[in-house]
């Protein structure tokens, strides 16, 4: 400060850089964290799926995530190497290069093999399905550190699960295909027409569960003129299965007295149950099951996640039917592989979002607080157990993710 002369007043020295240029600054968005997926071909469980197609290989590459796709990895399902390399993926013989990649994404569960090559801090979505995996196969995941996510376990908002839907709407219909084929001669059934004739009675069809599954087999089963029983404990999902159908069906409650009445005189049982954490409900015993015409089919659906149906036992697409009881089961865990293409592109679909949204948070972290949906398909983090069935299924500690990410771990 200085004083004027004469003046107690003091004055402010001219403040010399009220006026002077300042560099320009911009404002800078962060930069996406850009992924490294890898996707490896299949080899277990004649499955003929790709968990990306070559369009979704494009949306991923244009928004700089790197992808390296393992040779013939989409030929079951027609899509050619080539189709991958236009799409901007890289192509390798190494399985081992696969499996370096951050995000590892599969269409069937890891092998024990592909365990050990699985890298620490690496993220794997895939298929958990519970009947084929053991105490031990949790155990070699927990040792590898890795962050595994279930497919199936995905939520959407309003709570469904994206890709068990999806998968089921092709399930349903599936099912009443091959049921139909399975009631035939050559199929090994009493050589019934599923939808009936002029002065002949169609086949009757009890469909176990009012779900995805259930419905869509329930659109089929009815088009093509099959008497159908639908069995729910949620009233709701028999009211809304109505209303989507769009005509008056015979719906009940799972009552066991009800149940056994009308699945002795079934042509077809279709096992479409879903269990939001765990196994499948049993809700036909094996004595039920006694009481069947010989002749007649069972469909589980309901196989991935152990079946509904006492007598059930997974089967494969090579062999997929046994017989029991005199009756003709079908328990193939992945009917969906058996129409590679579609179910392929429809797994895309789902995944493309959220690998999108992995890269536009900066890091998994991020994602998992803001997504729950994703959160709730996790059942390893890190080495630590945190889906609660499995800890309860298999006897090993149970870790609430919830509490891991809130903490920063």
């Amino acid at each position: 400060m200085a004083t004027h002369p004469g003046s107690d007043t003091k004055i402010a020295p001219k403040a010399a850089t009220t006026f002077e240029t300042r560099p320009e600054t911009l404002e800078v968005g962060r930069k996406e964290n850009k992924l490294f997926i890898g996707v490896p071909k299949e080899e277990i469980l004649q499955e003929n799926r790709v968990a990306l197609v070559p369009s979704a290989v494009a949306s991923l590459v244009a928004i700089g995530h790197r992808i390296i796709i393992e040779r013939k990895a989409g030929e079951k399902a027609n899509f050619s190497d080539r189709d991958y390399a236009e799409a901007g993926a890289e192509l390798t013989d190494s399985r081992q290069e696969v499996f370096k990649a951050d995000f590892l994404v599969k269409v069937a569960p890891c092998t024990k093999d592909e365990i050990e090559m699985l890298q620490h801090g690496q993220v794997v979505f895939s298929p958990l399905q519970i009947p084929i995996i053991n105490r031990e196969y949790i155990q070699s995941l927990q040792k590898k550190k890795v962050i595994a996510i279930a497919m199936e376990y995905l939520m959407d908002r309003d709570g469904s699960f994206p890709i068990v839907r999806i998968m089921s709407e092709m399930a349903g219909i599936s099912a009443i295909h091959t049921a139909a084929k399975l009631l035939t001669y050559k199929g090994g059934g009493n050589g019934v027409l599923l939808g009936g004739i002029s002065g002949v009675p169609p086949a009757k069809v009890v469909i176990l569960g009012a779900g995805v599954v259930g419905e869509f087999a329930t659109r089929s089963a009815v088009g093509l003129g099959a008497e159908v029983r639908i069995f729910d404990n949620n009233i709701y999902k028999l009211m809304r299965m109505q209303h989507r159908i769009g005509r008056q069906l015979f719906t009940s409650a799972l009552n066991p007295v009800y149940l056994e009445k009308e699945i002795r005189d079934a042509d077809v049982v279709i096992g479409a149950i879903h269990s939001k954490s765990g196994r499948s409900p049993v809700v036909v015993t094996e004595e039920m099951v006694t009481k069947m015409k010989p002749g007649s089919v069972i469909i589980d659906v309901s196989i991935d996640q152990g079946g509904c149906i006492e007598t059930s036992h997974v089967t494969t697409h090579d062999h997929p039917t046994f017989l029991k009881h005199g009756v003709i089961h079908y328990c193939v865990p992945n009917i969906a592989s058996n129409i590679p293409r579609t179910s392929s592109i429809a797994i895309s679909n789902i995944l493309i979002p959220i690998l999108t949204r992995a890269g536009q948070q900066h890091s998994l972290q991020n994602l998992f607080v803001r997504d729950s949906g994703l959160r709730h398909g996790v059942y390893i983090y890190k080495g630590l157990l945190t889906n609660e069935y499995l800890s309860s299924f298999f006897e090993l500690k149970y870790t609430n993710l919830e509490l891991l990410i809130t903490s920063g771990w």
